[in-house]
């Protein structure tokens, strides 16, 4: 498959070579890109001339001409092997990308067969969306396409940059500051936060009243390792803050601490709902804005035909399993 795509984008880098000359334009040859791109992932000419079906002594041509081209070693010797230069560094991540745009640009739209797709995609998630929407997922992901495989991996950071590099094929998240300008979102739900607290604790009945709540003893949710949250905000506005005795990175292990003691855990409502079963939950005594959860993309993938085919799987698994209709700005 790699194979495939790497020839797909020389056959695309020889048209627009091409389009320049017939324009009478000075430009470089373009395939060099792919090449270096192949180069710089294999750190081997012996390897890279494999991947690309060249001789070793093509390779070591296009290898030099590269090095004419850059003005830069790009790969030295070091022992029995070969090492990136600092600027072939710089050059890496930059260059893979615009290979797989320039694929992706002159790759025609075309209808899958979902029967007979083979394919891998990672999605990166928090703590709670797969246990509450893989199962849904997963069961009409191996209905309509068995040959599809998907990777979950834990969400540690808002950081857009493994959509970017391809690393990863769908995020799930919160819209903010920290999304890349260019990545592409549609809402899936919107989540509210709540308290949670196990059976038979104080807090499990009676009136919930801000001071109430802030007297309890809490563990707060940061990836970031913050001790403050938009609840500690909140309750400052009332003049109040809650006793925080615990600091953890996720959603899953403030439940499972919640659980088997007298701490309070305050996470969001839809997405942690298997996850709290057993454990009395209660709305939050505090004004605090709903979330949006969003399903964010690479617009490289807008019109992969089965990236947008799992794009719907996602949206429908995530929007019926609470049986309502998706939020009004949620795009098609």
């Amino acid at each position: 498959m790699q194979k495939t795509h790497e020839l797909h984008s020389i056959r695309a880098f020889d048209a627009m070579s091409q389009i320049a000359k017939l324009a009478g334009m000075a430009t470089p040859d373009l395939n060099l890109l792919v090449t270096l791109d192949v180069l710089l992932r294999e750190g081997s000419v012996a390897r890279a001339a494999r991947r690309l079906h060249l001789s070793p002594s093509a390779m070591s041509r296009a290898l030099a001409r590269l090095r004419r081209t850059t003005g830069d070693p790009l790969l030295v010797r070091a022992g029995r092997g070969l090492v990136p230069t600092r600027r072939a560094l710089e050059l890496r991540g930059q260059v893979g990308r615009l290979v797989q745009d320039a694929e992706a640009a002159l790759r025609p739209v075309a209808q899958i067969d979902l029967a007979t797709l083979v394919r891998t995609f990672t999605l990166r998630t928090s703590e709670g969306f797969v246990e509450n929407f893989g199962p849904r997922l997963i069961a009409r992901v191996s209905r309509e396409a068995p040959g599809v495989r998907l990777r979950f991996v834990q969400k540690t950071d808002r950081d857009s940059a493994p959509l970017r590099d391809g690393s990863i094929d769908l995020d799930t998240g919160v819209v903010g500051a920290t999304t890349g300008p260019e990545v592409r979102a549609q809402a899936l739900f919107r989540d509210r936060f709540v308290g949670v607290v196990r059976k038979g604790h104080a807090l499990a009945g009676g009136r919930m009243t801000p001071a109430r709540y802030a007297a309890a003893r809490h563990i707060l949710v940061s990836r970031r390792g913050l001790d403050k949250g938009p609840i500690d905000d909140a309750l400052q506005a009332l003049g109040l803050a809650r006793g925080i005795v615990a600091i953890v990175g996720g959603f899953a292990t403030a439940l499972s601490l919640a659980r088997d003691s007298d701490l309070v855990a305050s996470v969001p409502e839809r997405h942690t709902g298997k996850l709290r079963a057993g454990m009395h939950s209660f709305a939050l005594p505090v004004a605090l804005p709903e979330i949006t959860v969003s399903l964010l993309w690479h617009p490289r993938m807008d019109a992969d035909p089965a990236h947008r085919w799992l794009r719907r799987c996602v949206h429908d698994a995530c929007t019926e399993k609470a049986g309502v209709r998706p939020p009004p700005d949620a795009s098609a």
